[in-house]
């Protein structure tokens, strides 16, 4: 499922759908359809919405994935049952398994589908612990897998379960016949207590593993952690000119890449192709940088994404952050905590981008100034909740 315009995500959705953000220097959906493919999905029907071109760009028809991949479009939204429905005519009799495109995960779906098999209820939701169930759909469970209970974002005094649905679902065909045409109906908010109610059997299915469904900047970072801790050795994509540079792997470097003097590079960190690192640079770990980036001289970018031609000045330290194409951060600014960058932006000298704060495309942040919330730009939408 990739129809959502990914408003929590903003800026960086603005000019791309939410499963080609990127991660470790790939759209994340590569992520998610290399995995399915490793595990057998070689099949893999993709519901588009929100600039479905990106997405058909990045995957093809899915032979570079071992894949076979076919694209159903949403003219109206549907919501997520609507638009499985929408997909029905390629689905077939058997049960398949529903994933959202902005998920990212390393968990064992096949496992979860066999699971469902064997038991053959109309719908089996896969279930994970979380430390914050206000966000999620939680379930209720008994000693046999049965949902017993299950509340969409469940309020004080309502959250009964910390186990969180992952929006991952393995459905009979059956379900077709409870989710109306041409109208928007949702999984968690409208199927499930439907079908609860009509006395269907909805199993869970406790998952062990990493996931993410990518939909704030805190999950888009943690979510690029668990890929960089999943590099074991360095790789070197082609030439690399180091001047007496200190470099501790696991490292992915594209080519042409330049490292100046005494810079310190701690992996694991990735570093796209033609990217120009100058003297006195620390790069700390559980790092990202896109291609043809240049930093300048005495900076510090630690456990950031940069994604590709972003420009860091002289003296200027990057923690925790997320900055979008084409941005340039000019001398001594800080970048604090969990502040995203939108594309092109320009931030002048000695300024300062407080945590959580978001600074949205194009904008220009004078000298001297202090971010202290968002900033936003009147010519794009200004959303930032909701999908």
């Amino acid at each position: 499922m990739c129809g959502g315009e990914g408003t929590r995500l903003r800026p960086l959705t603005f000019e791309r759908p939410k499963p080609c953000i990127s991660i470790v220097n790939k759209p994340s959906i590569e992520h998610l359809v290399s995995h399915l493919s490793n595990l057998g999905f070689h099949d893999i029907i993709i519901t588009v919405g929100y600039k479905s071109d990106a997405i058909e760009q990045a995957l093809g028809d899915g032979a570079l994935f071992g894949a076979n991949i076919s694209y159903v479009y949403e003219e109206i939204k549907l919501g997520t049952a609507g638009s499985v429905k929408n997909a029905r005519h390629l689905l077939g009799d058997k049960p398949f398994l529903v994933v959202g495109g902005d998920h990212l995960t390393d968990i064992n779906l096949l496992e979860f589908y066999r699971e469902h098999l064997r038991h053959s209820p109309i719908i089996t939701i896969g279930l994970i612990s979380v430390d914050d169930p206000c966000e999620y759909g939680i379930a209720e469970i008994d000693v046999d897998n049965r949902i017993r209970r299950f509340t969409e974002k469940p309020g004080p005094g309502e959250i009964f379960s910390n186990l969180a649905s992952t929006g991952m679902y393995v459905c009979s065909p059956d379900i077709f016949d409870y989710i109306p045409d041409e109208t928007k109906f949702d999984f968690a908010k409208n199927l499930f207590p439907l079908l609860m109610e009509k006395g269907s059997i909805l199993n869970g299915w406790l998952a062990r593993g990493n996931w993410s469904d990518v939909g704030s900047p805190a999950s888009l970072r943690l979510a690029e952690k668990w890929k960089l801790q999943e590099m074991s050795y360095a790789s070197i994509s082609g030439d690399v000119d180091i001047k007496s540079a200190h470099i501790l792997g696991p490292v992915d470097f594209g080519g042409s890449i330049y490292v100046g003097r005494n810079s310190r590079i701690i992996g694991p960190v990735a570093i796209g192709s033609g990217t120009s690192i100058g003297d006195n640079v620390l790069i700390g770990p559980y790092t990202s940088l896109g291609r043809n980036c240049v930093i300048r001289s005495n900076v510090r970018i630690l456990s950031s994404s940069l994604y590709n031609r972003v420009v860091i000045g002289q003296g200027t330290s990057v923690s925790g952050a997320i900055i979008d194409d084409d941005a340039m951060i000019s001398d001594s600014c800080s970048i604090e905590h969990g502040s995203v960058i939108g594309p092109r932006t320009v931030i002048r000298n000695r300024v300062t981008v407080h945590s959580n704060t978001r600074i949205w495309p194009d904008m220009v942040i004078p000298d001297g100034t202090t971010v202290a919330e968002h900033m936003l730009n009147d010519s794009y939408d200004t959303r930032c909740e909701g999908s």
